[in-house]
């Protein structure tokens, strides 16, 4: 779905279509890289928000993920969302305390789920098989996490990426 249609707007059309008695999943690929666009879409029901910069090669496993019903978000929406809702100490000890049993390769795997690294990149910078990194990433979620934003916030909770 994008943000501007001929007709209706992207947002009230995945507003509507999500409120349908088995509603499909929607990611909102668009040009507009703003918060604003981005909380709208998500709390109307899509499951995603990407840039229309993100790499054609990556689209069909984003596809997948959010087909499996997990969110996809563009990783400099990520950073800024998750810049947004920083920790105090306590929750960053908390974090600490989950990510402190990881073992050194599942947690260079986080930081590039922190990052905003799709399972191909993080395969890629550590040398790694996508398969390979989907069953580490399938063991992060483990860590109590719903789906990747989830653990992309623990990682920056524990202070394993900054928020540049």
């Amino acid at each position: 779905m994008d943000i501007r249609m001929p007709g209706v707007d992207g947002l009230a059309a995945t507003e509507h279509a999500c409120r349908l008695p088995d509603p499909p999943k929607i990611i909102v690929l668009t040009t507009f890289d703003l918060d604003e666009y981005a909380v709208r879409a998500l709390r109307a029901g899509a499951v995603g928000f990407l840039l229309k910069d993100t790499d054609p090669e990556d689209l069909t496993g984003i596809v997948r993920v959010a087909a499996d019903g997990h969110a996809v978000i563009s990783p400099a929406l990520t950073r800024r969302l998750i810049s947004a809702f920083a920790p105090g100490e306590p929750a960053r000890q908390a974090a600490r305390a989950r990510v402190a049993e990881l073992t050194e390769r599942e947690t260079e795997v986080l930081i590039c789920l922190a990052e905003g690294l799709s399972n191909s990149q993080t395969g890629s910078r550590l040398f790694l098989s996508e398969t390979t990194v989907k069953g580490y990433v399938s063991r992060l979620l483990l860590l109590d996490c719903a789906n990747r934003t989830q653990a992309a916030l623990l990682a920056h909770d524990a202070g394993l990426v900054s928020r540049a």
